[in-house]
């Protein structure tokens, strides 16, 4: 699948894109399977809430061929290939569970992350998000503050030891300071990204995000899968293969049917 013109140029101006009900019920069955199957994992990948349920798998793509075809779906990568104008890599890939009463992601970049603990220098890179709920108003979505990726690596961001997942999901993430946000919003406002399940979001991964707790009964995951150009590549290697990307390799598409037939 490529986008229009008009799908680029939004991209191009908030940072972020989403793209409503892409993948078919038979393609989020087979989603759900893996997800299952991989947030019963009991190694390090998997980060947990302080009561030991699951918010976070690291490296999904490495533990499920389902999700090693996510980020090679033809529905997919031609479009993110189109909006880098280059072929890509995975540079980590994660199932995110919003936990009921779960914890918060505070306002970041995934590219805070990238290039100072990774090595990434440049931000040439999009998470695709692929919800396999609904996200609505009431499950935590995610709130992007469009066009922030103009800004480049915001500065004022640090690691908070304070919060509750700090050894966890929270270990290397750049928390941007209230002052700053205020700033930023007050510029450029801030946006909820709702959609139906099977929905797609392509996301500039020096956008700046975060979502609050879900205190719903409503189940919300999201399937992250970070791509960066084949040519952006991190140096460092100061995380685990989970974490951070050891194979360079580009993504190339696969058939229409690559997430039902993947086992």
């Amino acid at each position: 699948m490529r986008l229009t013109a008009a799908q680029v140029t939004e991209y191009r101006g908030k940072g972020y894109i989403l793209l409503p009900a892409v993948l078919a019920a038979a393609e989020l069955a087979a989603l759900e399977a893996a997800m299952l199957a991989v947030t019963g994992r009991q190694g390090p990948e998997v980060a947990r809430e302080p009561d030991g349920r699951p918010h976070v798998v690291y490296g999904m793509h490495l533990w499920d061929p389902r999700f090693g075809a996510l980020a090679r779906h033809p529905k997919i990568l031609p479009a993110v290939e189109q909006l880098l104008g280059k072929q890509a890599y995975v540079h980590q890939s994660r199932v995110n569970v919003k936990q009921r009463d779960g914890s918060i992601v505070a306002w970041h970049q995934d590219w805070g992350t990238y290039h100072r603990v990774d090595g990434i220098p440049r931000p040439e890179g999009i998470m695709i998000g692929v919800y396999l709920d609904e996200v609505n108003a009431c499950n935590a979505p995610i709130l992007a503050v469009p066009g922030s990726h103009e800004h480049g690596l915001v500065s004022e961001a640090r690691i908070d030891p304070s919060v509750p997942d700090a050894g966890q999901a929270a270990k290397h993430r750049f928390d941007i300071t209230p002052e700053t946000m205020q700033r930023l919003v007050a510029r450029h406002g801030v946006e909820a990204l709702t959609g139906p399940a099977g929905s797609v979001l392509l996301m500039n991964m020096a956008v700046v995000h975060g979502s609050s707790i879900n205190i719903s009964p409503l189940r919300r995951v999201i399937l992250y899968v970070n791509v960066s150009a084949i040519d952006n590549r991190g140096e460092s290697f100061r995380r685990p293969e989970y974490q951070a990307a050891r194979d360079f390799a580009p993504l190339k598409a696969l058939p229409e049917d690559c997430l039902t037939r993947a086992l």
